[in-house]
């Protein structure tokens, strides 16, 4: 098990679930936009957010924006200790800075000593393209290249007496990704921040991002995860749930179980399933939906989930709970199911609630 650190009220770490971290898109110097997007990407399910640093101005704005945040922030600093100096008086809640990168000793000291007495976590983050060159010379663009150049930046911390790390190691080459988080995770207990850097378009870097977080996820490796696609900020952290969802790790929002379709569809399903999915983003209590598309193993399934649509010639059945509740035309599809969508999310809420007051009571 890794070490328990602590940012703000949100454990990483520790035992604690796998964490879904954000990265907001906006000028960090504009605070309205910056903070509004944090709120966006919160309704979807992201816990902590990292934003960019790239001078002064932004470091000043980073207090207002930890203020009215509701989730922890993460400022991103390169090079310049004064930037990271500046966060820390403005209570960021955690700091992105590798401190081989910021100058001489006596500057990380004064960064490290500002975030002992703040409490404040550092992650060093060691992407593959930008290795040291003297490492570069010696072992190449490789994960040992890159667990070296980490455990570099973690003895400059260890060495003055600090040990509250995040450590991530990324890279758009998912198999060395993949490899290198294998072999910190064999070296270290500091919790690890899984990542595919640049993973590309929202197609593409969805399939890299969940094979190799996938992949380390499923051996018990990462602690926490950001997306990082060249898409919107939300659809970043919703690839994230899902893939939390898949390996059963965390459990958030509906689970849409849709057939692929086939020459036994006898109703224009695809818009069905992309309106259904668009609408049910705004749902945070788990459910299964199903939408099937013809009689072959549509019942079966649709009687499985919460809710369920087995699709026949320009019509479809609803399911509630394995019982058929209606019938409906093609053009009442979507509104119907979302009506028992909404109805089953309320249904799980109020349980959930009912426990917690009896929780209580019982405490």
């Amino acid at each position: 098990m890794t070490k328990a650190v602590r940012v703000r009220d949100v454990v990483i770490g520790g035992g604690a679930p796998v964490r879904v971290q954000g990265m907001t898109k906006t000028d960090t110097r504009d605070v309205k936009s910056t903070v509004d997007e944090i709120y966006r990407y919160r309704d979807v399910g992201c816990e902590i957010v990292r934003v960019a640093v790239p001078d002064m101005e932004a470091a000043q704005a980073v207090g207002a924006i930890v203020r009215q945040s509701p989730i922890p922030v993460v400022a991103d600093i390169h090079f310049d200790y004064r930037l990271a100096l500046e966060v820390i008086r403005q209570g960021v809640d955690k700091l992105r800075l590798n401190p081989g990168n910021i100058g001489s000793r006596e500057r990380v000291e004064k960064v490290v000593a500002a975030a002992k007495e703040r409490d404040i976590p550092i992650r060093i983050g060691v992407n593959s393209g930008s290795i040291e060159k003297t490492l570069l010379k010696d072992l190449g663009r490789t994960a040992e290249a890159m667990v070296t150049s980490a455990a570099n930046h973690i003895q400059i911390l260890n060495d003055l007496d600090y040990d509250n790390i995040v450590v991530s190691l990324k890279a758009s080459d998912v198999p060395t990704m993949v490899a290198a988080y294998r072999l910190m995770a064999q070296r270290y207990d500091y919790p690890l921040h899984l990542g595919v850097t640049e993973a590309g378009t929202a197609f593409q870097g969805t399939i890299k991002s969940a094979v190799g977080i996938g992949i380390l996820l499923s051996e018990g490796i990462g602690d926490t995860i950001r997306i990082s696609l060249t898409a919107p900020g939300e659809d970043e952290i919703r690839v994230a749930w899902e893939i939390l969802k898949s390996l059963k790790l965390r459990d958030r929002g509906p689970n849409l179980v849709a057939c692929p379709t086939c020459g036994r569809l006898q109703f224009d399903m695809w818009p069905v399933t992309n309106e259904l999915e668009r609408r049910m983003a705004t749902i945070a209590e788990p459910l299964t939906v199903a939408v099937m598309g013809c009689a072959v193993n549509g019942p079966g399934e649709a009687r499985e989930a919460d809710v369920g649509l087995a699709g026949g010639k320009n019509m479809g059945l609803i399911f509630r709970h394995g019982q058929i509740v209606r019938r409906v035309d093609q053009a009442e599809m979507v509104e119907e199911l979302w009506k028992e969508i909404q109805d089953a999310a309320e249904e799980v809420r109020a349980r959930g609630e009912r426990a917690e007051r009896n929780h209580s009571e019982i405490g």
